[in-house]
């Protein structure tokens, strides 16, 4: 991997918070997006900002609900953000092997 494919990290997974959300998306079935924003530290308009840009890309998929009368909100990610994450994973990986000189 050459310096210009670092430059071709995917932004919008490589935000902090998007990054977090996805982190945690690709290990569960869904989250609850209290579950989600307790985890991430983030607060709610910035959690809700940042999921709809990963809805808006095909990331992931919001699904709201009530639960009695209270509303929830379950997000879970989708095969292309299963494999967009995966492909950020292998290019950092690379980024790495680069620093170490293995590449």
């Amino acid at each position: 991997m050459n310096r210009q494919e670092i430059l071709k990290l995917n932004a919008l997974i490589h935000a902090p918070i998007r990054l977090a959300i996805l982190s945690v998306l690709i290990s569960v079935e869904h989250a609850n997006f209290t579950f989600l924003k307790e985890n991430i530290g983030a607060t709610d308009g910035n959690l809700s900002t940042h999921l709809t840009k990963l809805e808006d890309a095909g990331y992931i998929h919001i699904k709201k609900k009530f639960v009695g009368k209270k509303p929830q909100t379950l997000c879970s990610i989708t095969e292309s953000g299963r494999n967009a994450f995966m492909d950020y994973l292998v290019q950092m990986e690379q980024i790495v092997q680069l620093k170490n000189g293995n590449s």
